[in-house]
């Protein structure tokens, strides 16, 4: 399965998980968890899919070991941080720890995204005929 199809699948299930939040949290009247709602909808709805879309308009830019270390450090911080927000809002901070180490590891993916876009877009395009 290509890069581009497994972030593509992650931010529609998150898009679903943050809807599915957001309406509960409206049904309640209870937005303490609106942060979490959020950055669901941030980093796992618009994020994942703009890298999905970037990696569908540049195959090449997909492949490589680059790629799996930028959708790893993504997928595996957003699991971990937003449980540990979520905990943290709702007054049990169990595991700051984890997410402090959750958010270094998705500005280190954002890093390795920046280096990915850059070599991508850098490359002579070959001229028109």
């Amino acid at each position: 399965m290509s890069v581009s199809n497994n972030f593509l699948r992650l931010g529609v299930l998150s898009a679903l998980v943050g809807m599915t939040l957001g309406v509960w949290m409206g049904a309640n009247q209870d937005f303490v968890l609106r942060p979490v709602h959020a950055h669901i909808n941030l980093l796992g709805f618009a994020s994942m899919m703009l890298f999905g879309l970037f990696y569908r308009a540049f195959p090449a830019a997909g492949r490589g070991w680059l790629p799996v270390v930028h959708f790893a450090l993504s997928v595996i911080g957003f699991l971990i941080l937003m449980p540990s927000l979520t905990l943290m809002l709702l007054q049990k901070p169990l595991f700051l720890p984890a997410m402090i180490a959750s958010e270094i590891m998705l500005v280190a993916s954002m890093f390795v995204f920046v280096v990915i876009v850059f070599l991508a877009t850098m490359k002579k395009e070959p001229a028109a005929a």
